[in-house]
């Protein structure tokens, strides 16, 4: 597995950056994150979710518990697993009726957890932590971690000559004002031995991100790989053309997005959280298995007819290879976390946000919902099919 995108180009981000150059800069395929807005278009999944072959027994329709879940952001190739999971019934095996709307970011995702419109979403624990700091009454808690890494990166393009993180002192670096990594620059900044402040900030509108750095207006941007690389290559920037430092590398090993829920809401429905949590691994093995045909799912569940399957694959590509399928993953099963790594990273965000609680592991992430280990185990590596 390569562990650094911009120092071995993963061969299929390659072939299909080829295929995008010189294409369109659509600004509708940007995948934007945390607070920054976006368009209210929903989607939502069929009442009764087609079934394969391989499902478990269904319930019957009268004992099946509505859920309602808030994607992180637009639907797309990252919803892979959830995808999967209602297509295949697994959801419904466990008395589950869900549906689902697109979301306008990771903070915004979580605020509407908070306020009950939502039973499930899908962000980050990190802003989670933030979250809680001023709603202790309505608490948050991660029941599964999908992403055993975070996409939060800087993004350059060689020719500016930052060949690594210490090279970004002097330059401007372009994000919206929300922008997560953004907030964590100062201690990104600290790990890395610069001086915070030896940067300029331009901030702009996050539809912009991408072509102020293709442009040169900026020299680096901050963000997610998987909603800045998709939309670079589309404006023909080839993937060996651009550094991508991930935070993780550099000190700050923070964890990608989780399944969250009110931890009232799980206290009252414990076997519905245990349920969905079950169905969604499960549907997470099947995309890791043959992530062609998840992307199918994905791209026929899209009833917008918009998506971009090139950009999509791209988008997914990375998830598998850079935010999915990590070592620890394969050590302690899907969704699960190390305690010691998880705690170090809420310690740097009660630092770097300025938190009034001090939090720990066990007050945002409850592990008892998991299923038994083996039964989110990590696909065996010859069981895995390639992403065309």
């Amino acid at each position: 597995m390569n562990n650094n995108l911009s120092k071995t180009p993963l061969d299929s981000v390659i072939r299909l950056s080829q295929r995008l150059a010189g294409g369109v800069f659509l600004a509708s395929s940007i995948l934007l994150f945390s607070s920054c807005a976006a368009q209210n278009t929903t989607e939502t999944t069929p009442a009764s979710p087609a079934t394969s072959s391989n499902a478990s027994p269904t319930a019957s329709p009268a004992a099946q518990k509505d859920i309602r879940v808030s994607l992180a952001f637009l639907f797309q190739s990252l919803d892979a697993p959830l995808i999967v999971a209602i297509k295949k019934g697994y959801f419904t095996a466990e008395g589950l009726n869900v549906t689902y709307e697109r979301g306008t970011g990771n903070v915004a995702a979580i605020s509407n957890l908070g306020t009950g419109q939502f039973d499930i979403a899908f962000s980050d624990i990190y802003n989670t932590l933030e979250f809680n700091d001023k709603n202790a009454q309505e608490r948050i808690i991660a029941v599964a971690v999908p992403f055993n890494k975070a996409p939060f990166s800087i993004l350059t393009l060689k020719k500016s000559g930052i060949n690594s993180p210490t090279d970004l002192a002097g330059k401007k670096i372009g994000a919206p004002a929300g922008d997560g990594p953004r907030k964590l620059w100062p201690l990104f900044a600290t790990e890395i031995g610069v001086d915070p402040e030896s940067v300029e900030w331009v901030t702009m509108e996050p539809k912009l991100r991408e072509t102020f750095l293709v442009q040169g207006q900026v020299e680096a941007i901050s963000g997610f790989s998987t909603s800045a690389m998709p939309s670079i290559l589309k404006a023909g920037v080839k993937a060996d053309e651009v550094n991508i430092f991930y935070y993780n590398d550099f000190g700050l090993d923070f964890y990608g997005n989780a399944i969250l829920t009110k931890a009232s809401f799980a206290q009252e429905n414990p076997e519905a959280v245990k349920g969905f949590v079950k169905a969604y691994l499960k549907g997470l093995q099947d995309t890791i298995k043959d992530p062609e045909a998840a992307l199918d799912m994905v791209m026929a569940a899209d009833d917008s007819k918009l998506m971009d399957r090139e950009a999509e694959k791209v988008r997914l590509q990375i998830a598998l290879e850079k935010l999915m399928i990590t070592p620890e993953a394969e050590s302690l099963g899907l969704g699960a976390v190390n305690s010691e790594r998880l705690g170090k990273s809420i310690t740097q965000t009660v630092e770097g946000f300025k938190l009034a609680t001090k939090f720990k592991v066990e007050d945002v992430f409850d592990p008892s919902f998991l299923p038994a280990k083996e039964e989110r185990a990590m696909p065996a590596a010859a069981d895995r099919k390639p992403l065309k």
